[in-house]
């Protein structure tokens, strides 16, 4: 399992298995959500076995996956609600932890300034400068 921490309220995942729910949830993670679609590639996962394993776990679950490459306003709507209500810390996963961490960025942009958002996520080994056009758009959305 390779949790990558963006702050106090969210860490990012590549694809876990149902034995890495219990593990998340032994390292006090409240909150799992899934931002990958089911069945996304052959082999994946059943989310769910993953949701099963999460309220087994004790832990809440989310559901909201994402296109890779196609994240819309919308979808950055529903995390922002999302991750303002969840239980945390909270634990995303998708298929490499990038799509998470770009939801939580344009979701973040709404009150956190670029640069921290681009600091944050580079020290959670995510590259997202070219996000910046993006990032400024939503920060308009204040």
């Amino acid at each position: 399992m390779d949790i990558r921490r963006i702050d106090d309220t969210i860490s990012v995942s590549p694809q876990l298995t149902v034995e890495d729910v219990g593990e998340a949830a032994k390292l006090g993670f409240k909150t799992l959500v899934a931002n990958r679609p089911d069945a996304e590639e052959p082999g994946q996962p059943g989310m769910a076995d993953i949701e099963a394993a999460a309220h087994a776990n004790g832990m809440e679950w989310v559901y909201l996956p994402v296109e890779s490459g196609n994240i819309f306003d919308n979808d950055v709507d529903r995390f922002d609600a999302m991750i303002r209500q969840a239980d945390k810390p909270v634990l995303a996963f998708c298929r490499s932890g990038t799509r998470c961490t770009v939801l939580w960025a344009l979701s973040a942009a709404r009150d956190t300034s670029a640069q921290e958002i681009v600091s944050k996520a580079r020290n959670a080994g995510y590259d997202i400068s070219g996000l910046a056009p993006r990032i400024a758009q939503q920060a308009g959305l204040k």
